[in-house]
């Protein structure tokens, strides 16, 4: 059991969300005596975030439940810079312009888990171009450089790893983490935050932060930081074969969001329901403690209660329906993901482009790849021949053509 007294801690504790707390007991003491603001860092480098972001996402979230003010950041100064955390090469900048609509798709979702001011709630969404885009750099350097060292800049893990295997560092990104501690401050000094929460691998840029808080304005601020998820198979979290699992619904259709879930490695079903689920956590002793086939019964409640949190109570049971008549009634379900082409594209449609195009494979080779160990169907047989061409006559008497990836993963290919 945690041992923390403050409800806050105590329930991130019990779920699973911490990693690391710079001193916790003083943390832990405000945080039980009075409200106190937090804040998380986004990047608006798409459109939507995807299942990566989730696990912040849900500390703010637990944050709000329990009493306090959660800030959501978001980095339309810094995602000009590029985070190298962990990457070997520079990102591609943005234009402002694919900042701020980047910035509309990523608002959408947190309003689903935050109550935000003006909407019955406390919760805060900030931007860093607010403060970083009017900076002036002389000042800059003068006021904020001076504080730090280059030589211990040197030795955190995101620039030692860039460094150690040769790849370029820009000064640009160099300059990433002094912009992080910055926004720390800066926060603290409008809105009173004390606490910056993120991924393990942020760790040194909020201790910089922390270290900034104390050299410029005299404040004691704190760190707090979650473990990085990977599967029980080491697989990385949120990677399919088609690519990044995004929360907004015109990206992952709440259908392929609730058939990842659902898909969940036994060993992580426990682990998955703490974290990504509201569900009481007796609830989800309950169901882990479900053996052999009904562990399959506890993923689609995981399935289920973690697609309604994103998309909505009813999109979470449609899905979970348009399962049960797939899988169990062995039925073709109206409401599976549906891929409109031309009738003329039907004439002769190779059925490695038809997958590509369904977006169950990225890629012609991953197709072939795919049938030689069996994986792809064809209106449930399987397809053996990579040359195979789809044409009408392929068409089921609903006037579809299902296409399927294994077990779980079907498309329906509808000429107009």
């Amino acid at each position: 059991m945690s041992a923390y007294k403050s409800d806050f801690l105590h329930v991130l504790a019990e779920r699973g969300f911490i990693h690391q707390v710079s001193e916790p007991e003083a943390l832990d003491q405000l945080a039980k005596s009075q409200p106190i603001t937090a804040y998380i860092g986004f990047d608006c480098t798409a459109p939507s975030l995807h299942i990566g972001s989730l696990l912040p996402i849900m500390m703010l979230h637990w944050m709000q439940q329990t009493g306090h003010r959660p800030i959501a950041l978001m980095g339309g100064g810094t995602t000009r810079v590029g985070d190298p955390s962990g990457k070997d090469e520079s990102r591609r900048i943005l234009t402002d312009e694919m900042i701020n609509q980047n910035l509309i798709g990523i608002r959408a979702i947190f309003a689903k888990f935050l109550k935000f001011e003006g909407a019955g709630g406390n919760a805060i969404m900030a931007n860093n171009a607010d403060w970083l885009n009017t900076l002036n750099y002389i000042d800059f350097l003068r006021d904020v450089g001076r504080h730090f060292s280059v030589n211990r800049m040197l030795s955190f893990d995101s620039v030692k790893m860039r460094l150690d295997r040769q790849q370029e560092l820009s000064f640009l990104e160099f300059n990433y983490m002094i912009l992080q501690a910055y926004d720390f401050v800066e926060l603290n000094k409008r809105t009173g935050c004390v606490l910056q929460m993120g991924g393990s691998d942020q760790w040194g840029n909020i201790v910089n932060g922390i270290d900034l808080g104390r050299r410029m304005s005299n404040v004691q601020l704190f760190a707090l930081t979650a473990p990085l998820i990977t599967t029980s198979s080491g697989a990385k979290m949120g990677k399919t074969a088609a690519g990044a699992v995004w929360l907004n619904a015109d990206m992952v259709s709440p259908y392929d969001y609730w058939q990842y879930w659902r898909n969940t490695e036994d060993g992580d079903v426990s682990r998955f329901l703490k974290l990504f689920t509201v569900l009481p956590l007796d609830e989800i002793a309950r169901l882990a403690a479900l053996q052999g086939s009904e562990i399959n019964e506890a993923k689609k409640v995981l399935a289920t209660e973690a697609t309604a949190l994103v998309h909505g109570r009813a999109s979470a049971e449609e899905a979970a329906g348009t399962a049960r008549k797939t899988f169990e009634e062995g039925a073709l379900a109206e409401s599976l993901p549906t891929v409109e082409i031309s009738s003329a594209e039907l004439q002769n449609l190779g059925v490695l482009v038809a997958f590509v195009k369904a977006g169950l494979v990225a890629s012609n080779g991953e197709a072939r790849r795919q049938i030689k160990g069996g994986g792809l169907k064809v209106n449930d047989a399987t397809v053996t021949d990579e040359k195979m061409v789809l044409t009408p006559a392929a068409l089921t008497p609903e006037g579809v053509i299902k296409l399927s990836l294994g077990k779980k993963r079907h498309v329906l290919i509808k000429p107009q």
